[in-house]
Parts: structure tokens; sequence; C-alpha cells
């Protein structure tokens, strides 16, 4: 497996190149507002020597940037002297910077799950590429666009296998060993949220999802919210975009005042509201990676896609709920026959038996 091509990838550094004209994960405007050339090192005096330049592709929503933090991580660890540049949505940039793994965020964005166009780069090509957006070979063509001076995918000639059935953090972990790059599924951590909890102790529900195929129907979600109320219980309940009619349901079937409806919270709320939730029940969507990377306890409901592969860790602390059966479309236009078979009693059940939960 550590061919010399392969172990070539942790070789001494070429010739630094320049930094990519963005700021840092803070946001492109830092650059303007603190008067430092674009294309000035985003650490140390403007007299420092410029490192190489790492780029990554990762450019998916919420709940796939926190499964390919163990994979950013490796990276830092193997490549401490390069500037790590991650091409992602903008929107990410507070879970970006709390990953500890990214000196610059690089946006970029396209819908679904759609590679999109590497813009903004300037200056000489990265010294390494790295495709961490999927299999290729969309992904890898884009990244070899830029003529890197190493790329490291799945669709390269010395890449890995890829297998279907596999669990995503496993897989991206693999992918770096197979290249010489120790990688740990399990270092996905983050730190608490910069901002206070609005509802410290709440359980938080989260009825949305990415496709109406794993959406479980609002009524069941109700029917916990109003169990959980009665039982002198919290509840606070989180959307997306375009959400707030759903959400409106809820409440309004669970009684729930408008202080616990947060519809469409700013990146840095919501991961306050989760990391300080006693509990998180939610599909299989961002929101219970969120969860996981926060170490809170939750619920997660599994239809289209088992948890086998996007599922939490094998912790006591997270529940999984999924009626095993053919796996279905995630992207279908209702709720998936599996995901329909889970009760409200299933969803009270697994809380109870979570610890913070069951001490309440």
């Amino acid at each position: 497996m550590n061919s010399p091509e392969r172990d070539a990838v942790n070789s001494p550094e070429r010739d630094a190149v320049n930094s990519p004209e963005r700021g840092t994960v803070g946001g492109p405007e830092r650059d303007a507002a603190s008067g430092r050339r674009p294309d000035a090192p985003v650490n140390g005096s403007a007299g420092a020597p410029r490192r190489p330049r790492l780029l990554v592709l990762r450019a998916l929503g919420l709940g796939d940037l926190l499964a390919g933090v163990p994979a950013l991580r490796a990276l830092r660890r193997a490549f401490p002297g390069h500037e790590t540049v991650l091409a992602t949505p903008a929107e990410l940039a507070p879970l970006v910077r709390a990953s500890g793994a990214v000196d610059t965020l690089l946006p970029a964005s396209a819908p679904g799950r759609a590679v999109p166009a590497i813009t903004g780069w300037h200056g000489p090509p990265p010294q390494i590429a790295v495709d961490l957006h999927g299999r290729g070979p969309e992904s890898m063509r884009a990244l070899a666009a830029l003529s890197p001076g190493r790329l490291l995918a799945f669709a390269a000639e010395d890449g890995p296998r890829w297998y279907a059935e596999e669990h995503e953090r496993d897989r991206w972990c693999r992918f770096l060993s197979w290249y010489g790059i120790p990688a740990d599924p399990a270092d996905l951590r983050l730190p608490p949220p910069p901002v206070a909890c609005p509802a410290p102790g709440a359980v938080l529900l989260h009825p949305g999802a990415g496709s109406p195929a794993r959406c479980w129907p609002v009524e069941r979600y109700a029917a916990v919210a109003a169990r959980l109320r009665h039982a002198g219980r919290r509840v606070v309940v989180t959307g997306g975009t375009h959400e707030y009619d759903l959400l409106a349901r809820l409440a309004k079937l669970a009684g729930l005042p408008d202080a616990d409806v947060h519809g469409e919270p700013p990146l840095e709320r919501l991961a306050a509201l989760v990391a300080g939730a006693s509990a998180v029940v939610s599909g299989d969507t961002g929101v219970a990676h969120l969860a996981v990377a926060h170490g809170t306890p939750s619920v997660t409901l599994f239809g289209p896609v088992p948890p086998a592969l996007w599922g939490p860790p094998p912790l006591e602390r997270h529940r999984v709920l999924w009626h095993p059966g053919p796996p279905g479309d995630p992207h279908g236009r209702g709720p998936d026959p599996l995901l329909l078979r889970i009760r409200p009693e299933e969803v009270l059940e697994a809380l109870s038996l979570l610890p913070e939960v069951r001490a309440a």
C-alpha cells in the first residue's frame, strides 16, 4: 500500500507559493478590514516566508463537512508547514474555523451534490490538491484544472478503490491512509460554540432534511413534542431555508411558544442550540452530525439510507432508529417507507434511554 509514489506525498516541501487572494476562514472581507495585502500570508508577519499551499475540495453541505473533519485534521497533521485551503460553501465558515484544520476558506458551491468550478484561486498552482468531494472524475478534473504538483483522488490512476457500502467518515480516512497519511475516523469533536445557547437543557427537534424522503412526518414530531412538554421538558424546534411553514405547523400542533421556534438560525446560533440541548431528535441530516460533533445526546431517524453509511459513532449517547429493508431513494419526493415505520413511541423510548434525558 505504501508504494514509493504514495510515500512521495509526505516528501519535503517544495518551493513556497503564494497564498490565495482570499481572506481567512473568517471571510473574504477580513483582508480589506485588516488592511493586509490580499496575497500576504494568512499567519505571521508580512515579511514571513510564504508557505506552500494544499487545496482540498469538499464543496458539499453541513453534514458532509462534519463527516470530513477527521480527514481534514489528518491532512493538517501530515502537512503542518502548508497553508490548507478548503474549497467549500462560504456559509460553513464558523464550523470550518472550529475544526482547527483549515487556514483559508475558498468559497465554492453548486446545486445539490454537483461539482462547482473552483474560482478565485490566484498565484501559482497548489503544491498538493486533495479530492474529498466524491469519487470523481468530475471533482478530480476540477482540481486538475489548476495543475497541482500532486493530486490525491479516488479517480486518480494511483487512487484506492471506491466502496459504495462504506461509512462516509471511514471512507475518507481509508482514502488518506492509502496515500500514507494516518487518519482517525473518531477525531470529529468540535469545541463549544463561541455564543451562548438560547435554550440550555431543552430537547431540540429538527423536522426538516435535504429531501422529502428523509423527512419524518411533522405530525409525529408534534406528538413527540407534546409528550415531552407534558412531562415538563422544554422543547425547541429548528429549521433551515424554506422550512418556516413546516415549523409553524409543528409549533401549532404541539402548542409551542414562538420563542421556542428557531427558523433558519445563523450557523453559530444553531451550533449553540445543539451544543446546549439535552438531546437532539432529527432525521439523517446535518443537525444529526452537529450533535455528534458537540457530543450532544441524539436520536436519529433513518429511512432511505441505512445508519451503516451515515450514522453516528456507536456510543451510548447516540441512538439510531432504523427498520431494515431495501435501501430507498434518498432524493425521493415523499417520506421513505422505512422511515414511516418509525413511530413516536419509539422515539420517546429512545430518548428515555439517553443518559442526560434519563437523569433529568
